[in-house]
């Protein structure tokens, strides 16, 4: 059940580089806006918001032109799709090459590199990054879809298993939390540094979207990356809290709690004298998520209380600071990632955010398409669409094209 998931600076003459080269736009500066007749239209069953739409919609006309019809039998009902998706969606072979890299901190976490890629793809190959869901890994079954359809596309590919998840080796007693941005600044500083010619491109799923969006925010004007893809995210934490424990929710809440204490007995030992305010035993016997937080989580990264961590760590109170292209995909009935802890006004007001909402797809789901019911899930080639679009005008002339809307001078 673990596959059902929530899901430092740059170094300076990298970070330099790629910031200097943010202010020489000339795609949107001179079309910062379509006309109203070019706008490309999207399914009515299909919600497309955001004040990046004119900016970032031409990439996916074809994919949105069409209805979102969810697979008969299994997307009429939004339980049975997350847990069909969970268990019987097919996991692709997908040979892996493993990096671990050892954090300033003295922790460590797990990068998968798809195989062989360095053998066929040149050094200024894009890069995309994928930060999996709450306990999740290089071995879900999402995860290695999208690994696959990258690939095909001549991406380099690398998945950031948090410490504990994806058998990552845990080497200090704390492991990650929805708002600690540590370790993904050092793995995409890491991975620019080992491919400096190349775009670096990210996307994540549930907890890893959130722990995504909150980077991209308090980055800001300073974030490395050219695009990212925000899937399934809870977005507001308080909102998801509440929701995790009513009716059938329960039952993701006990199977997520069950992954986190078979990592945590992985290493318990790390944490055998550790004192202060923790609550091991309670952490140790988690029966909720929740229970797991305030036992462990909320105490390592200095959080006062459960609320207190969830409404501080909520992506939604940055997604209003992003200044790179980002996509939102959510599923109107997600019953992990609620639709009203969607920050739709900020999305709208923001000129670099796009937000589809499919009315079906479950958590994790979206069992839909052309692959549909086994196969890769309905979201995965509009996510390459928007990143490829992104990409292949960043690569015009040498120079982004993709400058941050909100520093256009027309």
């Amino acid at each position: 059940m673990a596959r059902v998931a929530f899901a430092t600076s740059s170094p300076p003459l990298i970070s330099s580089v790629r910031t200097l080269r943010r202010h020489f736009s000339v795609f949107d500066a001179a079309n910062p806006k379509l006309p109203e007749m070019s706008r490309p239209s999207h399914h009515s069953s299909l919600e497309v918001i955001g004040g990046g739409s004119d900016r970032f919609l031409p990439a996916l006309k074809d994919s949105l032109a069409k209805p979102y019809n969810a697979f008969p039998l299994i997307g009429f009902n939004r339980h049975v799709e997350t847990i069909y998706a969970a268990f019987y969606r097919s996991v692709p072979s997908v040979r892996l090459r493993r990096e671990c890299l050892r954090t300033k901190d003295n922790g460590s976490v797990a990068l998968d590199w798809v195989a062989g890629d360095d053998n066929h793809l040149p050094p200024e190959s894009p890069i995309l990054i994928l930060l999996p869901g709450l306990t999740g890994g290089s071995q879900d079954s999402y995860v290695r879809h999208m690994l696959l359809r990258a690939q095909s596309k001549k991406w380099r590919c690398v998945v950031f298993n948090s410490r504990g998840c994806g058998d990552s080796p845990v080497t200090t007693p704390q492991f990650y939390s929805a708002s600690f941005l540590g370790d993904i600044g050092e793995v995409i500083d890491h991975v620019g540094e080992k491919f400096p010619k190349a775009n670096l491109y990210a996307a994540g799923w549930s907890l890893g979207g959130n722990i995504l969006v909150n980077y991209l925010g308090q980055e800001s004007h300073n974030c490395p990356l050219t695009a990212a893809v925000s899937l399934c995210n809870p977005f507001d934490l308080v909102i998801a809290d509440e929701d995790f424990h009513k009716g059938f929710n329960n039952v993701y809440d006990k199977a997520l709690s069950k992954s986190l204490r078979r990592i945590f007995s992985k290493h318990s030992l790390l944490f055998e004298d550790i004192g202060g305010e923790f609550n091991i035993p309670l952490a140790a016997n988690a029966e909720t998520v929740r229970d797991f937080d305030d036992g462990l989580t909320r105490v390592s990264f200095g959080f006062k209380s459960v609320d207190e961590y969830y409404s501080k760590s909520s992506s939604s109170k940055y997604i209003k600071h992003v200044r790179i292209p980002l996509l939102c995909i959510q599923a109107a009935n997600d019953p992990i990632a609620p639709d009203r802890g969607i920050p739709r006004e900020d999305i709208k007001a923001n000129p670099n955010c796009v937000l589809i909402v499919t009315p079906r797809g479950g958590h994790l789901g979206w069992v839909a398409g052309e692959e549909a019911p086994n196969g890769a899930p309905w979201t995965d080639q509009v996510v390459m669409e928007f990143l490829q679009y992104v990409e292949n005008r960043e690569t015009i002339n040498g120079e982004r094209s993709f400058d941050d809307a909100h520093q256009i001078q027309v």
